[in-house]
């Protein structure tokens, strides 16, 4: 397809310059055919290179450092608020605060609210917002929660400090129990 371009190229500039019959010298020609095909498989070289550099990072795996938290937590503060009817509705807001532990030692606080946002019988799902403030910055998680579950994976949305560019996971086990923990997988 280049040479075809190029020999195209070639014809029309000779006619153009040399009148009717389109012949030029042998040499002339030559040469100028040969600085059009360079250049042709120079700029189809250098296209070829572009397209493989925008592709190179396509298909390597990004090395992201992996932070993996195991903490306690002591709720020492709970209160609902039932705003609508008495009983469960939709709206209503459970909000609690406790020390966080690592290997027995108080090294934050979190707190955080759910809200009742679908109501099934006796089934509640609430959308649930929790921060931890660590030592080293703080941690922010969301998710839906069925009321009333021992376990509970929720989405980390962001953080300060060394931790302003984390996401990832964190699993509550034995949630509202004196025996509430969490495993935090946080990537950075």
């Amino acid at each position: 397809m280049v040479d075809t371009a190029v020999n195209e190229m070639d014809s029309a500039d000779a006619r153009a310059r040399n009148g009717r019959n389109g012949k030029q010298p042998r040499g002339e020609k030559a040469s100028r055919s040969t600085l059009l095909r360079l250049t042709a498989v120079a700029l189809a070289t250098a296209a070829v290179g572009v397209f493989a550099l925008g592709s190179a990072g396509a298909d390597t795996p990004q090395r992201d450092s992996v932070d993996i938290l195991d903490l306690t937590i002591q709720n020492d503060q709970y209160a609902e608020n039932d705003l609508g009817p008495a009983g469960p509705s939709l709206g209503d807001t459970s909000v609690y605060s406790g020390g966080v532990l690592q290997e027995g030692r108080k090294v934050g606080l979190g707190g955080g609210s759910c809200h009742i946002v679908h109501i099934a019988g006796e089934k509640r799902t609430t959308q649930c917002l929790i921060t931890l403030n660590l030592e080293q910055g703080s941690l922010t998680m969301q998710s839906l929660a069925e009321k009333g579950a021992s376990s509970l994976d929720m989405a980390i949305t962001g953080g300060t400090g060394a931790y302003s560019t984390a996401r990832g996971t964190v699993r509550y086990w034995d949630i509202a129990t004196p025996n509430e923990r969490l495993r935090a997988r946080i990537l950075r």
